[in-house]
């Protein structure tokens, strides 16, 4: 079943000749959801999902004995979101 099309009208007046002028319309619009196929959005949540999990790693896990990077770098980097976040760090 299509959409119906809404559209409202707005009248202007004339405030010289003191006589209302043609209506216009102010918004047409015909509103419809677009289906997005399931395997169009998988890609991009996994991919947002991988970047979640490593945001996560360097943020909670990036130091000590589990370190990648060597040195205090991203440890120094992350500090105070691992703070905000509740990762313990001291």
């Amino acid at each position: 079943m299509p959409a119906e099309s809404q559209t409202l009208f707005v009248t202007t007046h004339d405030s010289y000749l003191d006589a209302k002028s043609e209506e216009t319309p102010l918004i047409s619009s015909t509103a419809a959801p677009i289906a997005i196929p399931l395997r169009d959005v998988i890609p991009w949540a996994i991919f947002a999902g991988l970047l979640c999990l490593i945001a996560i790693y360097f943020v909670g896990a990036e130091e000590g004995a589990t370190s990648i990077i060597q040195g205090m770098y991203v440890h120094e980097w992350v500090h105070d979101g691992r703070h905000l976040l509740g990762f313990p760090c001291h």
